[in-house]
């Protein structure tokens, strides 16, 4: 069907699992360590807008850290069920990496979660803060150990192969491989991105229907200088990142540039669009800008970057696909920084919370970050291929003996479950990000906290007080 093969929809259930999956990583990254701040402003200032915000955005963070720990689970099974040959291979490798995840990074996040969801009033606020930056740490502790395995698939080190297996020799290459601490930056800092263009955005969203208060306009304020100072560090990140591609892995930036030959001794043009054709191997209605490729892949302007038909054909990334990934990435990194920029020019002439057009700009912009990062992970996966482990190991050669109809039924079932109950989460979650903050007015402004008499923090409620019929509502619906 459709020309496709046991293999392929192997792919594409692993691709849409670990689409899913990804999303909430990336915003639990970004979340707790937002949650920190915030708590550690409250603690500092003793402004309860801050304390308003942790509570309103802890009930959120709930939410989406559940639907990230179900959806890896159901992602790290398909490794032994869908990709078993890989396993065998590289097994040794990427086993303890991820037992090491689970170990360092899991167990902390879990062992300090429930105090920081649940003990608002039941333990001191020194406790209650250092469980709040426990989970954000373990959040990149786990980060650290994903980026670590994926990174030796991209650019293998430290090991050998003894009878058709890899085996470790040197630990400490295989975790810090060539292309893993600009990976594990990128990542990380694109997780923080994403994080604030979500919060600017539910708070441009408040603010288009008139709900202003002192926690909106903080949402707003520091997601913005988030995005001013951290979207370009991104785009720096991205071009160290780009250049330690050009060297471990060429034929990935060739098909990145959709850039098929070079010509004498010319520099190599950048092509802004085209579409790579595969079959005629070229790319046709290129828009191309002489000498810029040579500029920003090898910062001079005569050096020349290698090209898709200096490698073997089965050797080649498909073009058509991470050439517009690619673009699509960086174009909303641009963007990013350009709405960055804007909210610093309407900070300055005090318009930040009242100019509708950047109002809607930042609403829209919500998504941006996540859509980025799928964009980035195609492009850095599709690239690789056709290597499960480059250069080592191909993908036709890493998957189970399924049939096509055990992967069709199969990938039917994650698309209906997936939506059915991912869809109805995000759903949730969504309802969460339109309730608001509470504010507690007419209250003293000290009232409350970790260690003092107050209502408990209840994560998983979206109802006001006054509102206990909906509030038992919402509940049992979770």
């Amino acid at each position: 069907m459709f020309g496709l093969e046991a293999l392929d929809l192997a792919r594409i259930q692993f691709a849409f699992t670990i689409s899913f999956h990804i999303l909430f990583p990336a915003i639990t990254i970004g979340l707790a360590s937002y949650l920190a701040v915030l708590e550690g402003l409250w603690l500092k200032t003793n402004n309860d807008t801050y304390r308003d915000l942790y509570h309103f955005w802890s009930k959120i963070f709930a939410v989406n850290f559940g639907m990230g720990v179900v959806s890896g689970l159901v992602m790290a099974y398909q490794f032994g069920t869908n990709w078993s040959r890989f396993s065998d291979f590289a097994g040794a490798v990427t086993g303890p990496l991820l037992t090491y995840e689970v170990l360092t990074a899991f167990f902390l996040e879990a062992g300090f979660l429930g105090v920081m969801l649940f003990g608002w009033n039941k333990v001191g606020r020194g406790l209650h803060f250092f469980s709040t930056v426990m989970v954000a740490i373990g959040t990149l502790i786990s980060t650290f150990w994903i980026l670590a395995s994926n990174s030796w698939m991209q650019t293998p080190q430290g090991f050998e192969i003894i009878n058709g297996q890899v085996i470790p020799t040197d630990w400490l290459a295989v975790i810090f491989n060539p292309s893993f601490p600009y990976r594990l930056m990128h990542m990380a800092t694109a997780a923080f991105v994403a994080t604030a263009f979500f919060v600017g955005s539910s708070a441009a969203w408040h603010l288009l229907r008139g709900k202003d208060n002192p926690a909106i306009r903080t949402m707003l304020s520091m997601a913005m200088w988030m995005a001013l100072i951290v979207a370009p560090i991104q785009a720096v990140i991205g071009d160290f990142h780009g250049l330690n591609t050009l060297e471990h892995q060429p034929a990935k930036i060739a098909a990145i540039e959709g850039h098929w030959e070079n010509k004498g001794d010319e520099a190599t043009p950048l092509i802004l669009f085209g579409w790579p054709d595969m079959k005629e191997e070229k790319t046709k209605f290129a828009v191309e800008i002489p000498y810029l490729g040579s500029l920003i892949l090898t910062h001079s302007l005569d050096k020349q970057v290698p090209a898709l038909k200096e490698f073997p054909p089965e050797d080649r990334p498909n073009s058509t696909i991470v050439f517009w990934s690619f673009r699509i990435m960086v174009g909303l990194g641009l963007l990013m920084i350009f709405t960055g920029l804007w909210s610093l020019w309407l900070r300055k002439r005090d318009k930040l919370y009242t100019s509708r057009p950047f109002l809607y700009l930042a609403l829209w912009m919500g998504p941006s970050g996540l859509i980025a990062i799928l964009a980035g992970w195609f492009t850095t996966e599709i690239g690789r291929q056709p290597w499960v482990v480059y250069g080592l190991m191909r993908t036709a050669d890493a998957s189970s003996n399924h049939s096509f109809m055990q992967m069709s039924i199969t990938l039917i079932l994650f698309v209906v479950v997936y939506f059915a109950l991912f869809g109805a989460g995000l759903g949730y979650m969504m309802r969460l990000v339109r309730k608001g903050p509470k504010i507690d007015e007419g209250k003293e402004t000290n009232e409350g906290g970790p260690g003092q008499k107050r209502t408990p923090a209840r994560p998983l409620s979206a109802a006001d007080d006054e509102h206990a019929d909906h509030d038992h509502t919402v509940t049992k619906e979770i």
